[in-house]
């Protein structure tokens, strides 16, 4: 009898230490997608267009409903995006299902808009360059897409995105077809109405995972790195490793972008080592803890062995 005692204790502290890995490991692996739901809490303010300049539709409405877009466009936070048929600037079809795999940046522009589109597409031109310095033009998609139908044709979004420069090898933009147009813009929370001066809209950025799932809602005509970068280093993060791909040189470049902070100085990306440092002092931790339980595990049963 005295001698199942220790054998117990022992026993008991071999779990207790099993237990404290588990939770170290459970407590990294929900760190990400919880900074995810923390940032979609706490959305920004939209900013709509309030004096539209562009094609005169000759229809007159109200002006668009702040609260009430705004109040829509988070509604579908959370929701698929359809596999919706559009043509590309070349007249191609694209499905949005081909998409899928990478996270995907959606804008809304008309091209006879003179001010707040190509101010809008200008600017989040300059975010996600600086963005693609950071995590690779072959991380992630954006498209732009033009609403105002018939007049946004493959050729007028061609000839929209050579005006402002946009040739970044990820950005497409997309023409959809008059008879989807209703169900594509309800599918990302877009709100606009027609206006003698062109549109009243909402200045939306909408980021979908690699799932195809709306993750958030980006407002404004300005866009920084940060409000682009750093949903979509949590969503690459997150996401599955490709098969095709080696598991180590993905694990290393994706500790790579995590570790990469947003300098507001600079307005772009750099290292920061810190995080090395943390990353590798737990990794320590865990080897060490690992080790100690190992041993502990062989003492246990020597110590039985020699038992009579």
């Amino acid at each position: 009898m005295p001698s199942s005692t220790p054998s117990f204790n022992r026993r008991k502290r071999f779990l207790a230490i099993i237990q404290t890995l588990v939770t170290l490991v459970a407590t990294v692996s929900i760190c990400l997608p919880a900074r995810l739901v923390a940032a979609e809490s706490t959305p920004d303010s939209p900013k709509l267009t309030a004096r539209p300049q562009g094609f005169n539709t000759g229809v007159s409405l109200s002006t668009l409903d702040e609260k009430t877009a705004f109040a829509f466009s988070q509604s579908v936070i959370g929701k698929p995006v359809g596999d919706f048929a559009l043509l590309d600037r070349q007249g191609r079809p694209v499905e949005l299902s081909r998409y899928r795999g990478k996270p995907l940046l959606v804008s809304f522009i008309y091209t006879a808009c003179f001010q707040v589109c190509p101010t809008t597409t200008r600017n989040l031109q300059k975010a996600v360059q600086n963005t693609v310095s950071v995590l690779g033009a072959d991380r992630f998609n954006v498209i732009s897409i033009g609403f105002n139908q018939p007049f946004d044709s493959p050729q007028a979004l061609k000839d929209f995105a050579a005006q402002n420069g946009i040739s970044l090898p990820n950005w497409e933009f997309l023409s959809p077809s008059s008879a989807i147009l209703g169900e594509l813009t309800q599918n990302f929370g877009f709100s606009y109405v027609a206006t003698p001066a062109g549109f009243d809209h909402l200045n939306q950025v909408t980021l979908v995972d690699a799932q195809g799932k709306i993750v958030r809602q980006v407002y404004g005509e300005k866009f920084t790195a940060e409000d682009l970068a750093e949903p979509l280093k949590i969503m690459i993060a997150g996401s599955a490793i490709p098969s095709h791909v080696s598991a180590l040189q993905e694990i290393m470049a994706r500790v790579r972008i995590i570790c990469s902070v947003y300098d507001p100085v600079t307005g772009r990306y750099r290292t920061n080592y810190s995080l090395y440092f943390q990353f590798a002092g737990f990794l320590s931790f865990v080897g060490f803890m690992i080790y100690l339980s190992i041993n502990f595990w062989k003492n246990r049963r020597r110590n039985e062995d020699k038992a009579p």
